[in-house]
């Protein structure tokens, strides 16, 4: 292995390694989403389906299958720092995937390497999502490898890797769902346009497998989980999401979206995008046909519905960020070596702005605004509660949070539920005060949200 190499490898070992910083920050945003459901699915028993608050969320479960054996094992204290591990794990391996995809599709190791470390270094990656115990950075991976295996597929004619490619994809739809098969569908379309692919990809054995592969998610709707109402729930997430809340909100979105997802790209992002505008001829590199092209259109593809939906985000771009990484290191590669280098030191700058981030930004940020009163408020509620029943409805990041706190504080008690129809007695948590479910018995400030404590009964008298 040359110099280059070993110091990109560096580069790349040292971003990952800075990925585990932040496993023992407090809860941030809807962390406990996977948490507390990975909880309730242990204490019931029941793998297949995604408990939350004592109910049947109808949502993904394969990142709480990977979560609960070794939270089982270690202690659930440790549940949080086990959900963001396999998040970490997600987005290390999601860039290892780059480099062998490019390998295998006959690129040289350093240009593989090059996307590998575009991917990694990308800010709200590095930064942020990466870590994050939120779903999106396993379904990104199983949904970048199912591309990768697609791709590898087609253009080997391997039937092993098409067959994987499916069975990454229903890993990736059990992740989150039904949009895994819409970021295939678009790999699958864009493919077509390459002739040796598309002789692959209409082969009698390939569409069999397709059909395979698309019966999997209706056989594990309709046998396992709720078939009608779990469909239903599904097409209800994406309408919402088509549903505009104003023309100018809208048109701002669609002002504001493309920047907002390049800054979170930066750096390799800015680098990209001044070559493309500075040097013409290095957009040669995108030529018909040619991986970063091909990668590039799959990009295209998928970006669309989610820059002209009214309601989206930029983590639901995730699988989409390797392939950016792609294109956006084809660019870098065809510009001078000094602007290579120059891409290289600000590789260098997100890693040492991610360590100043894990220790001291974010830290700070917990214990002055939110975070550790999370703790305080859940330990607080505990001792106020001891002795009567305690439920919760508070479904807010902070809800979610202090819940998940309580869960474990409480255990081997099983965790909070929402109110039952009828009881007479007792206290619960809630987002704003309801004389419905009773009268305020505790208020806390968590950095911009109130959460409530209300009381029924002789709980209200308790101190």
């Amino acid at each position: 292995m040359n110099t280059l190499l070993r110091r990109d490898w560096l580069l790349f070992a040292v971003a990952a390694l800075t990925a585990f910083g932040p496993l023992a920050f407090y809860y941030v945003g809807e962390e406990g989403i996977l948490t507390i459901s990975a909880l309730e699915m242990w204490q019931r028993g029941d793998w297949l389906r995604l408990w939350m608050y004592g109910g049947d969320a109808m949502h993904g479960v394969f990142a709480n299958w990977l979560i609960i054996p070794v939270a089982a094992v270690i202690g659930w204290d440790y549940v949080l720092p086990v959900a963001r591990g396999v998040m970490v794990l997600s987005t290390i391996t999601t860039g290892l995937v780059v480099y062998g995809l490019l390998w295998r599709l006959g690129r040289d190791a350093a240009f593989a390497l090059l996307a590998a470390m575009v991917y990694i270094t990308f800010a709200d990656i590095l930064i942020y999502r990466g870590w994050l115990a939120y779903r999106d950075p396993l379904f990104g991976l199983l949904v970048f490898a199912a591309i990768a295996a697609l791709w590898i597929g087609a253009r080997e004619s391997r039937g092993s890797w098409l067959a994987g490619a499916g069975m990454l994809a229903f890993a990736a739809f059990l992740t989150k769902g039904l949009t895994a098969y819409v970021f295939l569908g678009s790999a699958v379309l864009v493919l077509l346009t390459v002739r040796e692919s598309r002789r692959v990809l209409l082969q009698p054995r390939t569409l069999f497998i397709a059909a395979i592969a698309l019966g999997l998610p209706l056989l594990w709707l309709y046998l396992v989980q709720s078939g009608g109402a779990q469909a239903a729930r599904f097409a209800g997430e994406i309408g919402d999401k088509l549903v505009p809340p104003g023309l100018g909100a809208w048109a701002l979105k669609l002002l504001t979206y493309p920047l907002e997802t390049l800054i979170r790209l930066l750096p390799a992002s800015g680098i990209a995008l001044y070559v493309w505008l500075k040097q013409p001829a290095a957009r040669g590199a995108l030529q018909r046909g040619s991986i970063a092209w091909i990668a590039a259109l799959m990009v295209l593809l998928g970006f669309l519905p989610y820059w002209l939906a009214p309601h989206s985000h930029f983590r639901y771009l995730l699988p989409l960020a390797p392939l950016a990484a792609i294109v956006f290191a084809e660019l870098i590669a065809q510009g001078s070596e000094r602007l290579r280098e120059l891409t290289h030191r600000l590789m260098w700058v997100m890693v040492a702005l991610k360590l100043l981030f894990v220790a001291v930004a974010f830290p700070l940020y917990q214990t002055q605004y939110r975070g550790a009163n999370y703790a305080v408020v859940a330990q607080h509620i505990l001792e106020r509660s001891r002795g009567h029943a305690l439920y919760t409805t508070d479904v807010s990041a902070s809800g979610l949070a202090v819940t998940a706190h309580l869960d474990i504080a409480r255990l081997p008690q099983p965790a909070l539920t929402f109110p039952p129809a009828e009881w007479d007695e007792g206290f619960v948590i809630a987002y704003a005060p309801d004389l419905k479910l009773g009268v305020v018995a505790a208020q806390y400030q968590l950095g911009g949200n109130t959460l409530y404590l209300l009381c029924r009964g002789k709980a209200c008298a308790a101190r």
